[in-house]
């Protein structure tokens, strides 16, 4: 069937490219919090998993994210937005099917038909976003946006938390729910929405820019504490402290709470102060709770670690816009491509050899993010107050010089 295309300064009511980019959010959220909530009991209850196995899942989860940049590829013959609708029907399946599979080698499958549709999502919803919302409101639109995701996840939580504590539901039951939600979505969205058509017509090629390094850099680092989060902060609360289904859903309802309200607030103070004291005050955070993780003994300050670990992730808002505020308009979509591969090389090496050094010393693990977060750090100081086009870093000769390199 035939869409309508519209100009995005033409664009409004219901039918904005922001309430798409919400929908698609929330679509987004309901089949990552099924699965993320059901990972590790699934893992460990069902597939019978250890450290090792859970490090080689991760690791192979995070392939596609490697692979983020062949997004550029796609686009040669596919629409963004089209592109996106399909990434989330592809999670929705994978996020479906993942109940049948308690073993090793399909629960591997059907993880990396997930994330290939999770990881292609993610490059497509970076690139609109930039590209679609105006620098000025771009971080507080974000907040927004994020809200919604988190709000989706709050009722997924809540929905888990009762159905699994009442109801007795299984694994395939509650896969096949949170899967098809995301399914029906897309659909949706392809049959409601016009097709948005952005002011700058992007770049098809991959490429990278020196000027870009610290967002490269930055990136690469914010991969490796992500993958120390998803992996094996949670893995901690189930082997370590017992954590079931129903607790893990709590620590995650609780979670999407805090980023209901604290979400629009930190859009709007990273519109405020900048992006330099929004990253300076994530990592500064981030060093303190990595260490945490590595000391703690008692289950609740555990989880109050776990809690404050995932609100820093809000502030992540700052290096999107950092990159906004410094790229090239037609920039946006190769970049976000690019920027995802290298988000992912860190991605899929942590949670295969920390998974070894978990065997050893889950406080080790823990330690090394803590280095991770002090590097990221000492890095983002070097963001400028004022970032724009040849104006990247606060290093001598940083903007101009650098910029006219390819």
């Amino acid at each position: 069937m035939a869409r309508r295309t519209v100009k995005l300064a033409d664009s409004s009511g219901w039918r904005s490219p922001v309430m798409f980019l919400m929908l698609m959010a929330v679509a987004n959220a309901i089949s990552f919090a099924t699965w993320g909530t059901l990972l590790n009991n699934f893992a460990i209850e069902r597939a019978h998993f250890t450290g090792r196995e859970i490090g080689i899942l991760q690791s192979l989860r995070e392939i596609p994210g490697l692979l983020a940049f062949t997004a550029a590829g796609w686009l040669l013959i596919i629409r963004e937005q089209n592109f996106a609708l399909l990434s989330l029907l592809l999670m929705g399946l994978g996020a479906a099917v993942t109940g049948f599979v308690p073993f090793a080698y399909g629960f591997y499958a059907v993880t990396m038909l997930m994330s290939f549709g999770f990881h292609y999502y993610e490059t497509m919803n970076q690139s609109l976003a930039l590209q679609w919302l105006p620098k000025a409101e771009a971080p507080r639109l974000l907040g927004r946006i994020m809200a919604a995701a988190s709000a989706a996840s709050i009722a997924t939580f809540i929905f888990l938390f009762v159905v699994w504590r009442t109801m007795k539901v299984g694994f395939i039951t509650v896969y096949l729910l949170g899967g098809g939600v995301t399914i029906a979505i897309a659909v949706y969205l392809w049959l409601a929405f016009p097709r948005f058509e952005a002011e700058v017509i992007q770049h098809r090629h991959l490429f990278l820019r020196r000027r870009y390094w610290l967002y490269y850099l930055l990136t690469f680092l914010a991969g490796a504490r992500r993958q120390i989060f998803i992996v094996f902060a949670g893995f901690l609360m189930v082997e370590k402290f017992h954590f079931s289904v129903s607790g893990i859903a709590m620590l995650f309802f609780i979670n999407a709470a805090f980023n209901v309200w604290l979400t629009p607030k930190i859009g709007g103070l990273i519109g405020r102060f900048g992006e330099r004291k929004a990253l300076i005050l994530e990592y500064t955070g981030l060093i303190m709770v990595f260490l945490g993780y590595a000391l703690v003994n008692d289950p609740w300050i555990a989880a109050g670690l776990y809690i404050a670990d995932h609100a820093l992730f809000s502030w992540a808002i700052a290096l999107k816009t950092y990159f906004q505020k410094i790229a090239d308009p037609k920039d946006i979509a190769p970049t976000a491509g690019v920027a995802f591969s290298i988000n992912h090389i860190a991605a899929v090496v942590i949670p295969a050899v920390f998974g070894l050094i978990w065997l050893r010393s889950p406080a080790m693990v823990f330690g090394l993010g803590a280095g991770i977060a002090a590097l990221s750090l000492l890095l983002a100081l070097l963001i400028p107050r004022h970032p724009e086009p040849g104006r990247e870093t606060t290093l001598p000769g940083g903007g101009e010089a650098m910029g006219a390199a390819r």
